[in-house]
């Protein structure tokens, strides 16, 4: 009787550590940002914005925390991707330098849905490049952003950070 009580137990407590570091990685990141609500308003749908990421989560293994600088600049015209990737991917690039998530795409789509909660859905997805199918960035207003990442030949893996202005 005592075995199956300390089984259900030990089962209860590694199901909540499990369930607490699960949503401890999915929040996203609060980086102080320099921006008003309006100001992110604008940089979303004027479809002019960069994404810093500070921290990565791939679908096998544990969040890192990045050391460099890794971005997304989105302008009108073109999406211009340097991020890292960790993970399993089922085809191998024919350069070994093209590793990570590295292209820039000049035709891709581009769609946004303001959310309830004073925050954005952007859907960006390129048509000139093979390997990713959809950027999904969800920004909120108070700067700080995630990125889901979706590939033909990759695992999934998703981005924390935020949005600035481009640099000019």
């Amino acid at each position: 009787m005592k075995s199956k009580y300390v089984q259900s137990c030990m089962r209860f407590s590694a199901i909540a550590i499990l369930l607490s570091i699960f949503l401890f990685q999915c929040t996203p990141t609060q980086k102080a940002v320099d921006l008003k609500s309006g100001d992110i308003n604008n940089m979303v749908n004027s479809h002019e914005f960069v994404f810093v990421t500070d921290r990565v989560t791939p679908l096998r293994g544990r969040t890192r925390n990045l050391t460099s600088t890794y971005d997304v600049t989105v302008k009108k015209d073109s999406l211009v991707s340097y991020l890292p990737f960790f993970g399993r991917a089922y085809q191998a690039p024919m350069n070994s330098i093209e590793g990570g998530i590295q292209f820039t795409s000049t035709n891709f789509s581009y769609e946004v849905n303001a959310r309830k909660n004073n925050g954005w859905d952007v859907i960006i997805k390129p048509k000139d490049y093979w390997d990713v199918q959809q950027f999904s960035f969800s920004i909120f207003d108070n700067g700080s952003a995630t990125l889901n990442v979706t590939s033909t030949y990759k695992d999934p893996i998703s981005f924390s950070g935020h949005v600035e202005k481009i640099k000019e």
